[in-house]
Order: C-alpha cells, then sequence, then structure tokens
C-alpha cells in the first residue's frame, strides 16, 4: 500500500473524530438542557461559543501548520479539543459550559486546515479533490456515528459518559499519529521513489517563509471566498448544532427517533463528499476548474436551498427526513470543490487559504447558531429560521461563481 494511502487513512480518522466530538453535544442537547436548566436562547449561546473560538483560533492555527509542518501541529490540535471533550462531561451549569465549549473551540481549530496541508504536501493535484472528499466524507461519516452511539451511552451512563470516551479516542490518535507521520514525504520510512516521484507534483511548501498577508488579505478572491462560506455555513450549522433539537422539539420526533434519523443527513453527506470529489477531479479533468469547481458547487447549493424550503414547509415526518437527508446530502456535494478551489488559490499556501475560508464559515455559523435560539424563542417556531438558511444558501451561489480557481494568488 503507498504511504499516502496510509496517510489519508489518517485524516479519515481524524475527520471522524472531529465530527463525533463537536456532535456530541448536538445530540445530548435536549437531555443537557434539561438537566442544566438551559433555555433556547441560552442554549444557542453554548453551541456558538464553540464556533466563535474555533473561527478565532482558525487562520493562526492553519498558518503555524504551514510553518511548522502538519506532524506536530495536529497533535497538539487533537490532544487539547480531546481534553476538553472530556471536560465538558464534567460541566454543571451554564458558565462551565460556556468556558469549557470555548476552549475545545479553540483546540479544534485548524483540523480542516491542516488536513488540507498535509493533502497539499502528499498528494498530486489530479488526487486533491478526491483526498478532501474522502475526508469530508468521513466527518459526515462520523456525524451520522454520533446520534446512533450517543443515544444508547445516554440510556445506559448518562450524558456525561459520551463525552469521557470520545475524548479518550482522541488521544489515542494523537499518539500514534505523532509517531508514525512525517511532513516532508522523502523523510517518511519505507517510501519508494516511485511514490516520490508521483508526489512530486505537488505543491511545494517553505516551512519558515512568511506568510504575505498583505497579498492574502488584499486579494478579491479571498473575499468572495470569505463571503461565500460565511453564508454556506448558515446551512451546515443548522446542521451540526440545532439539527436533532428541531427533530425533537419542532417536529415532535422522540427521543429514539432522532437518534436514528439525525444520522441519515450526515450517511447522505458522506456519499456526496465522495461523489463530489470524484466528479470535481472528472469534471475538472474534463472541462477545466469553472465547471468541476463553480458549476458543481452553485448547483449543489441552489438545490440544497430549494430542499430546506421543502423542509421548512413540511409537517408530515417522512417528508420531514427526507427533505432534511437530502438537503444536507446534496449540500455536501460542493465542500470537495470548495476545498480543492483553495488550494487551487492558495497554492503553497492552502494552508491559510483555507484557515481563512473556514474562519469566515465558523463566523456565519456561529450567528446561525445564537439567532437561531432567539428566532425560536420569539416566534415559537422551529420553521421559521430554516427560511433564513435557505437566502443565505442563495446569496452563496452568487458569490461562488464569482471566484476564478484559475487565478492563483502567488504565481510560481
Amino acid at each position: 500500500m503507498k504511504k499516502r494511502a496510509t496517510v489519508l487513512i489518517f485524516l479519515v480518522a481524524l475527520g471522524m473524530l472531529t465530527f463525533l466530538d463537536r456532535l456530541s453535544i448536538a445530540v445530548a442537547g435536549p437531555r443537557m438542557q434539561d438537566d442544566l436548566g438551559i433555555s433556547p436562547e441560552r442554549w444557542g449561546w453554548v453551541l456558538g461559543a464553540f464556533v466563535l473560538a474555533y473561527g478565532i483560533f482558525e487562520i493562526p492555527t492553519g498558518a503555524l501548520g504551514d510553518r511548522k509542518g502538519q506532524r506536530s501541529v495536529l497533535t497538539r490540535i487533537v490532544l487539547w479539543w480531546s481534553a476538553f471533550t472530556a471536560l465538558t462531561g464534567a460541566a454543571r451549569n451554564f458558565v462551565q459550559l460556556i468556558v469549557v465549549r470555548f476552549l475545545f473551540g479553540t483546540g479544534e481549530a485548524g483540523a480542516y486546515p491542516n488536513a488540507s496541508g498535509v493533502i497539499a504536501r502528499w498528494f498530486p493535484p489530479g488526487e486533491w479533490a478526491r483526498a478532501q472528499g474522502a475526508v469530508w466524507a468521513a466527518s459526515r461519516f462520523g456525524g451520522a456515528l454520533a446520534p446512533l452511539l450517543i443515544v444508547p451511552v445516554q440510556v445506559a451512563l448518562g450524558w456525561r459518559a459520551s463525552f469521557w470516551i470520545f475524548g479518550a479516542v482522541g488521544i489515542l490518535w494523537a499518539a500514534v499519529w505523532s509517531r508514525w507521520y512525517h511532513d516532508r514525504p522523502s523523510e517518511q520510512p519505507g517510501i519508494t521513489a516511485e511514490e516520490l516521484q508521483e508526489i512530486s507534483a505537488a505543491t511545494p511548501t517553505d516551512p519558515h517563509a512568511a506568510v504575505p498577508w498583505r497579498l492574502i488579505l488584499g486579494a478579491r478572491q479571498i473575499w468572495l471566498i470569505v463571503a461565500m462560506y460565511w453564508c454556506y455555513a448558515w446551512a451546515s450549522w443548522f446542521y451540526f448544532s440545532w439539527f436533532p433539537t428541531y427533530l425533537e422539539r419542532g417536529a415532535g420526533f422522540t427521543e429514539a427517533e432522532m437518534g436514528i434519523f439525525s444520522a441519515l443527513p450526515f450517511l447522505l453527506g458522506t456519499a456526496g463528499n465522495v461523489a463530489g470529489g470524484f466528479a470535481s477531479d472528472r469534471l475538472t479533468k474534463k472541462f477545466g476548474r469553472r465547471v468541476g469547481r463553480n458549476a458543481l458547487a452553485c448547483a449543489s447549493l441552489t438545490t440544497s436551498a430549494l430542499l430546506i424550503v421543502g423542509m421548512a414547509l413540511a409537517h408530515h415526518k417522512g417528508a420531514i427526513v427526507i427533505l432534511s437527508s437530502l438537503g444536507f446530502g446534496v449540500l455536501d456535494l460542493m465542500l470537495p470543490a470548495t476545498w480543492a478551489l483553495c488550494i487551487d488559490v492558495g497554492g503553497k499556501r492552502a494552508g491559510v487559504v483555507t484557515g481563512t475560508m473556514n474562519t469566515a464559515g465558523q463566523f456565519g455559523g456561529f450567528v446561525c447558531s445564537v439567532a437561531f435560539g432567539y428566532i425560536v424563542q420569539a416566534t415559537g417556531s422551529y420553521s421559521t429560521p430554516l427560511w433564513i438558511i435557505a437566502g443565505m444558501l442563495i446569496i452563496s451561489v452568487a458569490l461562488f461563481w464569482r471566484i476564478n480557481p484559475n487565478r492563483p494568488l502567488i504565481e510560481e
């Protein structure tokens, strides 16, 4: 087996862990709100604390990985977030929960920009979108596993135990990654000359080169990417944060039904990311990046917006399950193309560019997570915020089409 296949297995496991850990609180949400006496608008702040911290530290952690290498930075990231995942299970009130979730977000920030940095170092350009698709598919599979694993643990051991278990798994990943992975493929024990030749087309990096912030922050391309992802993230963070509560308290599902049906969007998201990665690489090779990146993503975002509108109008449980699952699965078709586009544009600074984009997404997710709770508190409806989310996706389409993936920030 090629060494970069093993690298991808590590990144796939990383993707699963990030979403198992971050969705634990969404699935446990109804029990935690009842146990700790937290109202909907205050629960929005609990969910938003993680997203806010994640956004604040995304760019510096992505840049740190570009400069120091992803081996040490990803080790630190996973150890930190695993510790605060476990500490979530020890929180006794609203204030403690806010602090722990903020520090959890501080730790997990930079996981995906650093994964992109690994892909840029280890994979040739023709495999970028597929590798991104595999990582994001794994994250969605972790999201699908979360309710299926957490609900039985909650029933048997209480909601706190699920956080302790997942924290321990993360520490194990960090230990194995730190021992096996090397930042430079040429230094990886057992790698063949043939594979090194294949990897030679990957984006070279200079870990000691200064980050060209003036160029990056002054580029119109970057601001289009930032605005596009800020709007897109409203939809994704609805699923990451409020969706289980929406099913149980807005659509009338039982806890057992929620545990099953809240997994379906993430299973379709898994398929969407795999299909989107292959489709993006295939379309790019045949028709160019404007089709393989932009057209694919815009079609995905538009279709998802329409499905979410349908979910807002639906009252039958079966229709809600179908529309919500398809809405997220179709939405995720765009992710591999979007993150590959950041490598197209960012080149050897892919970690910084993806970190900048994902920071914007986290701030969009923060606003959505907090606003959702206030809207529910004010209207008594869990469907009203869905109209705003669908509108954000349409704005994202208009912005995405204006990004030029054929124009890198730094000409080689």
